[in-house]
């Protein structure tokens, strides 16, 4: 994040509270996490997912990155489940 604008879409906003999940610990993530997938070809931007760690819990943001308004959109955040991720949830189980 260089100067970009965050915008919440509202199903982001939705699920986070659902989810328990702070607003502020989507900016963590979206400050110290990494990307551990990218989708280049998602419309209407490019967008990826981030993993962060706000303390012991690990969270996925999936954002959408808008250049050309220097806005990074959040679409969605939530705990990944052990079930569906390899140890560390970098990665999809097969």
């Amino acid at each position: 994040m260089n100067g970009e604008r965050i915008t919440f879409r509202v199903h982001a906003i939705q699920r986070i509270f659902q989810r328990t999940i702070s607003i502020d610990d989507v900016r963590r993530v979206l400050m110290t996490g990494e990307v551990v997938e990218d989708y280049p070809n998602d419309k209407p931007y490019p967008s990826r997912l981030i993993l962060g760690w706000c303390a012991d819990r690990p969270l996925h943001v999936v954002v959408a990155d808008n250049p050309a308004d220097q806005e990074i959109i959040v679409i969605t955040a939530y705990e990944p489940r052990p079930a569906r991720w390899e140890e560390g949830f970098r990665r999809r189980k097969l």
